[in-house]
């Protein structure tokens, strides 16, 4: 569904499938209870539904409210079109399992609008997520491990960030400016590490250049790119004049 074809639609157009998926599952369904748009009732279980036309943070904020009272929250919206295959359609979702949240997506696109359930209320379940990332965890201690000092400005968009790899590159690069042709052993002996031959190697930045076997050199790209980067390479500079 496109964006015009959701401007078209008004929250009250999501009620009727709304109200019939949950009557087919038992439950006695009203509207408009204490500000809630969609109540469903069955036995001592409450449910509420908030409809929106967009998946938003004020739909987010109602949601949660409920859950003060509710036993089990939804938000429903139309069904999006392409959107369900994006990444930030997935962070969406997340953002709903993350905070308790049920998902209902409304289709228009049949003789009659369906309301699909598409996820159900759960409660998050912060430990088994973190032991399902730690994989994720290592890569991020082991990140800010290898990192010399802090280079980058939080909230930064469109720049070259000083990740832990761009670092061993600027180090081995500064290294080759000063000694010239050097093989990855002698570089290693310096101190620029077990991923040395690696970096040389796959040249992803293009910095060197292969003089011969198991020898490599600082390229032109590879000076001019040193100049982007003046406080690491000052510091590694400086560390080979110390050493």
């Amino acid at each position: 569904m496109s964006e015009n074809d959701v401007k078209k639609i008004a929250e009250t157009d999501l009620y009727q499938p709304v109200y019939e998926c949950f009557t087919k599952l038992g439950y006695t369904v009203n509207s408009e209870v204490n500000d809630c748009d969609v109540t469903a009732v069955k036995g001592d279980d409450l449910i509420v539904v908030e409809l929106k036309r967009h998946l938003n943070i004020k739909l987010l904020i109602q949601a949660t409210k409920r859950q003060r009272a509710a036993d089990l929250v939804y938000v429903a919206i139309p069904k999006p079109g392409k959107k369900l295959f994006s990444r930030e359609w997935k962070d969406k979702c997340y953002l709903l399992r993350r905070l308790g949240l049920g998902l209902i997506l409304v289709s228009f696109t049949g003789k009659a609008p369906k309301a699909e359930i598409k996820f159900h209320p759960l409660p998050f379940d912060t430990a088994k997520s973190k032991q399902i990332n730690q994989k994720k965890r290592k890569r991020m201690i082991q990140e800010i491990n290898e990192r010399h000092g802090d280079y980058n400005v939080g909230g930064s968009s469109g720049k070259k960030l000083i990740t832990a790899y761009r670092e061993k590159a600027i180090h081995i690069a500064c290294c080759l400016k000063e000694l010239g042709a050097s093989s990855p052993k002698q570089l290693r002996a310096l101190g620029t590490g077990d991923k040395t031959t690696s970096i040389l190697y796959k040249n992803f930045y293009g910095w060197f250049e292969r003089v011969q076997k198991g020898l490599y050199r600082l390229s032109r790209t590879g000076e001019e790119a040193l100049k982007d980067y003046p406080d690491l390479a000052e510091y590694y500079m400086k560390k080979l004049d110390k050493g």
